[in-house]
């Protein structure tokens, strides 16, 4: 028994609801570094308040993951969980904009930052799956493709939202050194959007019963499906005592180093996994394989390969995206608008350019989700695509350290934008094909810790880095983004020696 084919609106309808969720990021992603420096926040702590972010992701999405496979209710599998994400998003967005008058405002628009991607992760995660779940495998790569364009045309929209509202007439600047109102309309109309798209995804979508998705030819055998989990048993202490270890001694060379202190969340979260492993270990021998920890730490462990050669792509690519949402403001106010002042005219028109200069790469990735990758993919495979788009995003990043013309940066977005939407959508694709329907959700979510755990690197590291090689110096970020994604794309070959071969007949 296969699954029934998605026509254009079944498509439409299972991905619409990302729309919304990258309206609620690229507001995030576009204008926090804004929101932190309008509230006195210095360039050195920008990584340090964005560090929040990636850490929410780390934690919600394996967990949600692992709810959202043993979940079944009259609102179906996945829904409940984007459903309850949005509601907490939207209030987020809503709320940010207050953050100048509350006490403690660079607090309270860190604590806003935090529930907002958290609650963006709950939504955000079982979409994912949602795709591989409702579509047969030879729908998958139009599946995710669609997807993308959502995500591009939803990024287009909280993008260019400050700037056209500018160009309408509505104050770029604030008396007072306050949020301008650009940005606070920009929160409140991403809040109602997000949540329109999620509620039309909702109501349109019906999930398949636990019964027919256990009838779909690709649904796995139970035993392999546990597999992962009961081989913790026979797992060592050791792997689990030197993960503590590591922490221990990253901990430690904080103050040797005069390294900057959040580094101590960095050696903080390798000592913890070695606590959890050692613990699910023990849970394991006791026979207890059910329970959520023992569950994540077996299916984390026990990865398939292709997932191992794919989770060092997502490490150095979503590096330099991180990168790129921290640092692209200070570097285009500084360096092509020639202000760091955030009460200037100057500042303010970088910030806002930097929206468009978002808008572009998401535009691009809307357009090339659907057209330049399907191609590309069909002449050279979903393999050396991948590899060919991040090396043109390299290219993109790189020509922030050498141009000073704001239009001109427009051509490097082109490049960015293309990998953007690889990014986005050719590791899932491959992910979709080749893992078990059953455990789709927490393989999903794992796979998402190759993207938080970069992004906690960068928080913590790049401002150690930054200021003892290049203080004050921002545009030097853009030449590590440009060399992470050269790495990605040649780490991308290894990845289809670890596909396997389409069964025949």
């Amino acid at each position: 028994m296969e699954k029934p084919r998605q026509g254009f609106w079944g498509l439409w309808n299972i991905s619409f609801g990302f729309f919304g969720i990258q309206i609620g990021f690229a507001l995030q992603n576009a204008n926090m570094s804004r929101v932190f420096q309008t509230l006195g926040a210095s360039m050195d702590s920008l990584p340090a308040l964005w560090v929040a972010a990636p850490l929410t992701g780390l934690i919600v999405q394996p967990i949600i993951g692992h709810m959202s496979d043993r979940t079944w209710t009259r609102l179906g599998r996945r829904r409940p969980y984007f459903l309850t994400g949005a509601l907490f998003a939207a209030f987020a967005l809503f709320v940010m904009p207050l953050a100048p008058h509350i006490g403690l405002p660079l607090v309270f628009a860190a604590t806003m930052l935090w529930v907002l991607d958290a609650s963006l992760n709950i939504s955000m995660e079982p979409f994912r799956a949602f795709v591989g779940d409702m579509l047969r495998t030879d729908q998958h790569s139009a599946g995710y493709a669609v997807q993308t364009a959502f995500i591009g045309a939803g990024a287009v929209v909280g993008s260019i939202f400050p700037w056209l509202l500018e160009h309408l007439g509505v104050a770029n600047v604030a008396s007072g050194g306050g949020l301008p109102d650009t940005v606070k309309w920009s929160f409140w109309a991403g809040s109602g959007a997000l949540l329109f798209a999620v509620l039309w995804t909702v109501v349109t979508t019906k999930e398949y019963s636990p019964e027919e998705q256990a009838a779909f030819a690709e649904a796995a055998p139970e035993e392999a499906i546990e597999q992962p989990v009961r081989a913790l048993a026979a797992k060592s202490y050791l792997s689990s005592a030197m993960w503590i270890v590591l922490g221990v001694i990253v901990a430690g060379l904080v103050d040797e180093l005069g390294l900057q202190k959040e580094v101590y969340l960095l050696g903080g979260l390798l000592a913890l996994y070695g606590v959890l492993s050692a613990i699910a270990i023990w849970l394991a021998r006791q026979g207890r394989t059910s329970g959520m920890l023992a569950s994540i730490v077996g299916d984390f462990s026990g990865m398939p390969p292709v997932m191992k050669r794919l989770a060092l792509v997502q490490f150095f690519s979503w590096s330099a995206l991180f990168i790129m949402w921290i640092n692209t403001t200070p570097v285009v106010t500084q360096y092509v608008f020639g202000s760091s002042d955030t009460t200037s005219v100057a500042y303010n028109d970088g910030a806002s350019w930097v929206n468009v200069l978002f808008t572009v790469y998401n535009g691009v990735a809307a357009v090339a989700a659907l057209a330049l990758l399907p191609w590309l993919s069909r002449k050279f495979g979903q393999v050396t695509t991948h590899s060919i788009s991040l090396s043109l995003g390299a290219l993109g990043f790189a020509m922030f350290f050498f141009v000073r013309n704001a239009d001109v940066l427009l051509i490097a977005e082109v490049g960015i934008g293309i990998a953007w939407a690889s990014i986005l959508a050719m590791p899932y694709a491959i992910l979709a094909s080749n893992l078990p329907q059953a455990k789709l959700g927490i393989y999903m979510g794992l796979f998402n810790i190759f993207i938080v755990i970069p992004q906690l690197l960068v928080a913590t590291v790049m401002g150690s880095v930054m200021q003892a090689f290049f203080p004050g110096q921002p545009v030097w970020t853009m030449l590590f983004a440009a060399a992470s994604w050269l790495i990605a794309a040649v780490a991308m070959q290894r990845v289809a020696a670890a596909i396997p071969a389409p069964s025949k007949g």
